[in-house]
């Protein structure tokens, strides 16, 4: 019996680790947004809207700053990134979400969902990064007038853009030595960097970690700095006995606070709630991520589009002594 069993348990153990090898999913299946499934085509339709109005208006905005020369400027340099950031998010998830609502094609290969996590947190981090050298932008402009064109300088802007994907660039890295489980059902409509980490059979432990510093440290340095700035410009500002010049330099901010505020916000509450909270649907966070992706993209361009000119050109005798 010991002589037939030995082969018979090689054979068990060959198996095993053949079936073990085929578990791990070389696809992952998105399964949109968990107990709608009924209404994805209604839904569909509000996430196209909010997807072609905001490229239209990211894409008109690139080519007036790129049409007109007075505006080549650094200012205006950063909402063209702005810009790209939004184009980039939105891109990055929005046709394949589509795709799942209309065409049920939820199927994504591991190489596709990394990649395209990758491009979607890149972005994200250069949008907070925007975000605030946005609002140094302003400080610079209103409080140290007579140095904005050498502090501020378009090499400087675009070092900042790279910086920001360099922080994310280990993020997909670290998640490709993982193994994955059997189970490759991804209930959302794009690969999150959190929820494809729990399907990982290994140790997420660096995983885990690199993300929330990422999520914490350097998207609270970014709120931290824009604080700062703007706590500056409104000291500054008080200084200014000009009832009119008071106006003039918050009117130059508010464009830039309302949009700061419009991001954080939601973002903040987003990755909250899906590290820690429990309570809620998870169809509800699906759709606050998604719309927290969607709908400042859309708005973006045309909070700036709104303002004048005119109101950013802040004349340099108003704060020259306020530095």
């Amino acid at each position: 019996w010991s002589f037939w069993s030995s082969p018979y348990r090689c054979i068990n153990h060959l198996m095993a680790g053949i079936n073990l090898t085929n578990s791990v999913p070389s696809t992952f299946i998105l399964t949109g947004i968990p107990g709608l499934e009924a209404e994805h085509l209604w839904i569909s339709i509000p996430f196209a809207i909010f997807y072609i109005i905001g490229m239209l208006g990211n894409f008109t905005l690139l080519f007036v700053v790129g049409k007109e020369e007075t505006l080549h400027k650094p200012m205006y340099l950063l909402l063209c990134m702005l810009a790209l950031t939004d184009i980039g998010t939105t891109t990055s998830i929005m046709p394949k979400a589509l795709f799942i609502f209309w065409f049920n094609l939820n199927i994504i290969t591991v190489g596709g969902c990394l990649t395209q996590m990758f491009f979607l947190h890149s972005v994200s981090i250069m949008h907070s990064a925007v975000l605030m050298a946005m609002a140094f932008d302003r400080y610079v402009a209103i409080c140290r007038p007579l140095r904005y064109t050498t502090i501020l300088t378009n090499t400087r802007i675009a070092i900042l853009g790279l910086v920001a994907v360099l922080f994310i660039l280990p993020l997909p890295l670290l998640l490709s030595r993982q193994p994955f489980c059997a189970n490759h059902i991804i209930p959302n409509t794009y690969c999150e960097h959190i929820t494809v980490v729990k399907m990982s059979c290994g140790d997420i432990t660096v995983n885990k970690m690199y993300g929330l510093v990422i999520a914490f440290v350097v998207i609270g340095l970014d709120l931290a700095l824009i604080v700062l700035s703007y706590g500056l410009i409104i000291r500054a500002v008080l200084r200014i006995p000009s009832t009119k010049a008071h106006q003039k330099a918050l009117n130059t901010c508010t464009a830039h606070m309302f949009v700061m505020l419009m991001y954080y916000t939601p973002g903040l509450f987003s990755i909250l709630t899906n590290r820690f909270s429990k309570g809620i649907a998870p169809y509800i966070h699906i759709i606050l991520s998604n719309l927290y992706l969607l709908v400042p993209p859309m708005l973006n361009p045309i909070i700036y589009g709104v303002k004048n000119k005119d109101s950013y050109q802040i004349p340099v005798s108003f704060f020259s002594s306020a530095g």
